[in-house]
């Protein structure tokens, strides 16, 4: 490569990649982007792949008999997406999740349906057995385009506090947190 060549060449760049502990304020909220609309495709392949036998997700001429009368996307579906959502700004840089709570199904979700999410950051401590790492408690809310809340709950998560990511953060296997 001639010296020309290679002062033109672009740089290499990679976004970088999720929130350290030191990044979470308890009251901030993020607005997760982008939306998700769920498709028939999505909703079939899931509940076939986790082997939910309901037909309400699955069989058009019995969820037709039901009581929404059509299709309903897979709830674990739903909470799949919204987490995915999430992810970037709460848990991108996460070590472990530790547990989801207090999960609400307000509204139903259909196929064709357009997600979005929010979390707002409701507690943050440090580990008390990983000094380089903290806990993280997160609301999060999914809503359909309309505004109709589908689904809450809380996720804790531990995070790595900077300078301590995927490489310093881990500590000893069956550590306690």
């Amino acid at each position: 490569m001639t010296a020309e060549r290679k002062q033109i060449a672009p740089k290499r760049q990679r976004e970088p990649g999720g929130r350290y502990y030191e990044d979470f304020t308890v009251g901030d909220i993020y607005a997760h982007w982008p939306g998700r609309t769920i498709s028939e495709a999505d909703n079939t392949w899931f509940t076939l792949l986790t082997m939910n036998t309901n037909p309400v997700h699955f069989d058009a001429e019995y969820a037709a008999k039901g009581e929404f009368e059509r299709i309903l996307v897979n709830s674990c579906l739903t909470l799949s997406i919204v987490t995915g959502m999430s992810v970037r700004d709460l848990s991108q840089n996460a070590i472990a999740n530790l547990g989801w709570t207090d999960i609400r199904l307000p509204a139903p979700v259909f196929v064709g349906d357009t997600l979005y999410a929010e979390s707002e950051v409701l507690n943050k401590r440090e580990s008390a057995s990983r000094p380089n790492a903290g806990i993280v408690t997160a609301r999060t809310t999914g809503r359909k385009a309309d505004g109709t809340v589908v689904m809450t709950y809380e996720r804790i998560f531990l995070v790595p506090k900077r300078g301590h990511g995927a490489a310093g953060a881990g500590g000893k296997k069956g550590s306690r947190r």
